[in-house]
């Protein structure tokens, strides 16, 4: 099966479907739970000066999460089907930009243990761009 492949799809591949996993999930979570993720984020921030923008950023966050996870999933399908992964790699960048857009939000309210965690996906999104450069 791997002789079809090279390491570098099957690292692709791999990589989106983990992130697609975890962006879609956690972008249907903020669909289907917008209010309880609003009401959560308003008190977050309750003490920045990001306060009064919790709706525009769940929204944003929501949608790239959500093209990000369906860029990521669609590309991992296309390349086992067609070998071609080019669209995995843009899903990875839009989900390296969501993930500096949590990253910053979650420094300006002072969650340090929440940006931290943030640190691995960013890592894994790096490393699957940096893939398309190999």
């Amino acid at each position: 099966m791997f002789s079809i492949y090279t390491p570098i799809e099957i690292a692709q591949i791999l990589i989106a479907l983990f992130l697609s996993s975890c962006m879609i999930q956690s972008g249907l979570d903020k669909v289907f739970d917008w209010k309880g993720n609003n009401d959560f984020l308003k008190s977050h921030f309750s003490k920045t000066f990001l306060s009064g923008m919790v709706p525009m950023m769940l929204f944003i966050v929501t949608l790239l999460e959500l093209i990000g996870g369906f860029l990521c999933l669609v590309g991992a399908i296309m390349g086992i089907i067609t070998f071609d992964t080019s669209l995995i790699g843009i899903g990875f960048f839009v989900i390296a930009v969501d993930l500096i857009a949590l990253f910053f939000g979650q420094r300006i309210a002072k969650d340090y243990q929440g940006a931290a965690t943030l640190v691995g996906y960013f890592m894994l999104s790096i490393l699957g761009i940096i893939t398309f450069g190999l």
